[in-house]
């Protein structure tokens, strides 16, 4: 797929939409209208995920099942103060430090909030020496936001998605960018495949949903579709920056193992078989911590041959993400040859 088009329409809505982990309403809607058209089969499972089928032309067919999770790191309401403040907790992995000042919309409405700290006026030198903890930070509505907001309603950054140059920028590219490629990958699926395409939820907290998609779809093989952080920004001193996961410009990251899976070498072997016969850059995402999906669907059933690529971006997890749009292109296109030459000879036995 070329980066002039790229569903950008699609990311920028999905980017936009609020969908905190156990809140997945927002993007599940958005999800549900694209697919509807592209399947044979959708149904929404009582955890929230959506599973779209697309069925092989002839069989047998090899069943193959790709992820992407709906949900992204954010906030909960979970008590009310006066003067229109709300105590909240953090849902995912969220850095508290990342927190004071950040602007955020609240609940089905989007109330317009501000996660409150005291102005430097009004700290003490030992005050400013230590990060601020997370349980003495509120979010702010505003004397006129009382009984505005309840137990229970998420809060997510207030960032608008945009394009910049050949980058794009905006909250929850974890994993909306996954979202967007599946829905582009479903809409290409090629005949010989019977294509099982999950949007899956609650990622963020435990891959819950990835783990009863995985059960219910019983695939012969799965892929998970998601970002990963790019560490690659320049050191301080001026020397190489060894310590990056992947990085921004290099192409889509195939995983080899994670703090969660260890990818299927059969099938790591085949993508990169795949980039390197259609001369699509990639890298290989550095082993460490983090996850994806992938580690709750190897493990269903008798077991699930996984493996997990994803689009780089900077700062994960915070108020804005920045990925390359030709990172998101290789991505895409990486992933629709390899499943346009997939067939069940990948799973053979590997030679002792």
């Amino acid at each position: 797929m070329d980066p002039q088009n790229l569903p950008l329409d699609l990311l920028e809505r999905l980017s936009n939409a609020c969908s905190v982990s156990g809140d997945e309403g927002e993007v599940r809607k958005i999800v549900l209208e694209a697919v509807q058209p592209l399947a044979d089969e959708v149904k929404v499972d009582a955890l929230g995920n959506v599973l779209a089928i697309k069925k092989a032309h002839s069989e047998p067919a090899l069943r193959v099942m790709l992820a992407a999770h709906m949900d992204e790191v954010g906030l909960m309401i979970v008590d009310e103060e006066e003067g229109g403040l709300y105590k909240f907790e953090i849902v995912g992995g969220i850095d508290p430090r990342q927190l004071p000042g950040k602007p955020v919309w609240v609940g089905k409405d989007r109330l317009p909030g501000v996660i409150g700290a005291r102005p430097i006026h009004l700290t003490t030198p030992e005050e400013r020496k230590s990060a601020i903890a997370a349980e003495s930070l509120r979010i702010d509505l505003g004397p006129e936001g009382s009984k505005k907001a309840k137990p229970g309603d998420r809060a997510v950054f207030a960032t608008p998605f945009k394009v910049v140059g050949p980058s794009i920028m905006g909250k929850a590219l974890d994993d909306r960018l996954g979202v967007a490629t599946l829905i582009a990958l479903l809409e290409r699926a090629p005949d010989h495949l019977e294509f099982q395409a999950a949007f899956t939820v609650q990622e963020e907290i435990g891959l819950r949903g990835a783990r009863v998609a995985a059960y219910a779809l019983n695939p012969d093989l799965a892929f998970a579709l998601d970002a990963t952080p790019a560490n690659d920004l320049p050191t301080w001193d001026g020397s190489e920056n060894t310590a990056y996961n992947a990085r921004l410009g290099y192409g889509p990251a195939i995983y080899v193992a994670d703090g969660a899976t260890l990818s299927d070498p059969r099938l790591v072997r085949f993508l990169l078989q795949i980039a390197a016969t259609h001369q699509i850059p990639y890298q290989i995402r550095q082993p460490g911590g983090g996850g994806t999906d992938a580690g709750a669907i190897h493990r269903q059933r008798s077991g699930i041959p996984s493996a997990s690529i994803s689009v780089p971006i900077r700062h994960a997890h915070s108020a804005v993400a920045i990925a390359r749009l030709d990172d998101w292109a290789h991505t895409i296109n990486l992933m629709l040859h390899a499943l346009q030459a997939l067939t069940p000879d990948v799973l053979a036995p590997e030679r002792s």
